[in-house]
C-alpha cells in the first residue's frame, strides 16, 4: 500500500501527481500487463535490445 504524506495547504494536484509517480516506480502496471499475455523469451530479448539501441542512438546524437 503507498502512503502519500499530505502537507499542510498542499494542492491535491500535486499529491495526486506524486502519487502516480510513486505508483510508476513501483512496477505494479508493468507486471499486471505483462502477466495478461505470454511472450516468449526471444521476443522479450529482442525488445530489450530493440530500446537499448534506441536509448544508445540518442546518447551519442547528445555526445555530437
Amino acid at each position: 500500500m503507498l502512503i502519500i504524506p499530505i502537507k499542510e495547504g498542499e494542492n491535491i494536484d500535486r499529491a495526486l501527481k506524486r502519487y502516480k509517480r510513486k505508483f510508476d516506480k513501483t512496477g505494479r502496471k508493468y507486471a499486471l500487463q505483462s502477466r495478461k499475455q505470454f511472450n516468449k523469451p526471444s521476443v522479450v530479448r529482442r525488445a530489450q535490445i530493440q530500446k537499448a539501441q534506441y536509448i544508445q542512438g540518442l546518447r551519442d546524437a547528445e555526445d555530437i
